[in-house]
């Protein structure tokens, strides 16, 4: 019997004068708080007790919403499993299939089509999450974990996995999960995550304290890497510093990134932008609907705007 697989997946500074953004060399001789664990990234749109998908495009005003409520749906693990390419291979699966269907035993039966390639590379059949047996909750006995996919495609409770030449083009991949472009035409199977960040404090529901000081916070992330950089700006765009990343920073995981900031308490607005180590840039949010169009709800990862003002209060604003 083979043992289970563990996995733990989970700089130049710019001058910015004029937006209070110091240089993290002169202030940090080391990034404290890193993550614990590294691991796959999860990320979960449609799990139970989460919130709605992040702010739509399509709305003419930016909701007033948290940090919380706007990017509620991510979350990092350390996971440990059976590589499913082992299981494929005992079962004598047909090597010329294209894809796989994953089925789980809710009560929707949640399905998703996987291509045949990324089954044979990183998924895993996870048994364990953080170092313990699966909860009911996170799909107990067992579920597909798919490193860097959308969360959706980590079928929970897992009770089938059929060989298909083709997608099988289900509820959960048609209906949902695919993205209405501004020709009319639907984008699907849009499977890794795209290089994202946003600034968890300050944020709006956190209100700045007066002028001083203080440490500007969040974490990035790629579905398809590592991330290599975050550039941070406090004047709405104009001018960009490049924040310190926490170690590890680990491929398909959360990287937590930090910088310095000396607020003169005038209202300002801020903004961070991520690149992966395969040189994708977070793009700005009119550049991604430019692109796609004002539906690109369930991809949604353009720059996040926090608008700080005088009074301390932290607002979502599209900027």
């Amino acid at each position: 019997m083979r043992p289970p697989r563990r996995e733990r997946r989970l700089n130049e500074t710019r001058e910015a004068a004029g937006n209070g953004l110091l240089d993290r060399r002169a202030f940090l001789a080391e990034s404290a708080g890193a993550l614990a664990t590294g691991a796959f990234m999860a990320f979960a749109p449609g799990e139970a007790g989460a919130a709605g998908p992040p702010e739509t495009p399509a709305i003419a005003a930016p909701p007033a919403l948290t940090c919380g409520q706007t990017h509620g749906l991510v979350s990092c693990s350390e996971w440990t499993g059976v590589p499913l390419r082992l299981l494929l291979a005992e079962a004598g699966a047909d090597s010329r299939a294209e894809w796989i269907l994953a089925e789980g035993a809710d009560a929707a039966a949640m399905s998703r089509s996987v291509p045949m390639a990324k089954a044979m590379d990183d998924a895993m059949l996870a048994l364990y999450q953080n170092g313990e047996r699966l909860r009911p909750e996170n799909g107990y006995p067992v579920r597909l974990f798919l490193p860097g996919y959308e969360g959706n495609m980590s079928v929970k409770w897992l009770r089938r996995i059929k060989v298909t030449d083709t997608p099988t083009m289900t509820k959960d991949e048609t209906s949902k999960y695919t993205d209405l472009q501004a020709d009319g035409k639907a984008l699907m199977f849009t499977y890794p995550m795209e290089v994202k960040s946003v600034i968890t404090r300050p944020a709006p529901g956190l209100r700045m304290t007066g002028p001083g000081l203080y440490e500007l916070s969040g974490i990035a992330w790629s579905g398809r890497g590592k991330i290599r950089k975050v550039e941070v700006s406090a004047d709405s765009g104009r001018t960009w510093a490049e924040a310190a990343l926490s170690a590890p920073v680990l491929a398909y995981a959360l990287a937590r990134f930090r910088i310095p900031w000396k607020w003169n308490g005038a209202a300002t607005v801020l903004k961070s932008r991520a690149t992966d180590d395969a040189g994708r840039v977070q793009p700005t949010r009119d550049e991604l609907i430019a692109q796609h169009g004002a539906n690109v709800i369930y991809h949604y990862h353009a720059i996040q705007a926090w608008r700080v003002e005088s009074s301390g209060e932290v607002k979502n604003v599209y900027a």
